[in-house]
């Protein structure tokens, strides 16, 4: 008597010709200290990393050395950059800087003053929370802005690499903006992610997909400060 026909579980594989894409955020850039702006760079903050996101730098950079990454990309802020520096070295990669997954423009509230805001309620940073839109700062980029900014360059990022793994060096809103237009759901509801957090995106023409958020593993605690 032949044995039963039987259909085990498979094990997920991206669509042919799918992009799949990691999203790291930038470890834990300087604090702010007042009567000490931080650098600017067109029109945004640009702090270098702070001791313990260096660290954090070379900790997600020993994960993804085991991973099969054709390419490295980050924005044009110090943070991503010196982020990614563990991973490129080992693996050999130049990074390519896309100025489009910078972070959010805060308006007035730049340069670190947002951190500020937070600290003491301020009004403006209570109505952000409450409206779910960086638009509620004065002269902030709105969710939609940074929307229109972030998903085009990383399709573009997308479909340079059909059928390859790629890690993308960004910030915290940028990642909040694309997995809320994976889901289709307010960018404002995915913020959150940790310092040097993986986001794993497959994408196609068709459709993007979530296959992780705000995986830490590498980090060891579960809890961390999520500032901007």
């Amino acid at each position: 008597m032949s044995a039963p026909q039987q259909f085990p579980q498979r094990s997920y594989e991206p669509p042919a010709g799918a992009s799949q894409i990691i999203l790291v955020r930038h470890g834990q850039s300087a604090p702010l200290i007042i009567g000490e702006e931080f650098p600017m760079l067109d029109g945004h903050g640009d702090p270098p990393l702070s001791e313990l996101g260096l660290q954090q730098a070379e900790q997600v950079g020993s994960r993804l050395i085991r991973e099969p990454v054709s390419a490295i990309y980050t924005s044009n802020l110090t943070r991503t950059k010196q982020t990614a520096a563990p991973l490129a070295a080992a693996k050999g990669i130049e990074p390519i800087e896309v100025r489009d997954l910078r972070e959010v423009n805060l308006g007035s509230a730049e340069g670190g003053l947002f951190r500020k805001w937070m600290a003491e309620e301020h009004p403006l940073a209570l109505k952000v929370h409450a409206d779910g839109d960086w638009g509620a700062i004065p002269g902030a980029e709105t969710n939609q802005e940074l929307q229109a900014r972030c998903v085009p360059a990383l399709t573009e990022i997308a479909d340079r690499h059909p059928d390859e793994l790629t890690a993308v060096f960004v910030h915290g809103g940028v990642i909040g903006a694309l997995v809320g237009h994976a889901f289709g759901t307010n960018p404002y509801l995915h913020l959150g992610s940790r310092h040097t957090a993986i986001t794993h995106l497959v994408i196609t023409p068709e459709r993007w997909i979530v296959r992780s958020f705000n995986d830490a593993s590498h980090m060891g605690s579960i809890t961390s400060d999520t500032q901007l």
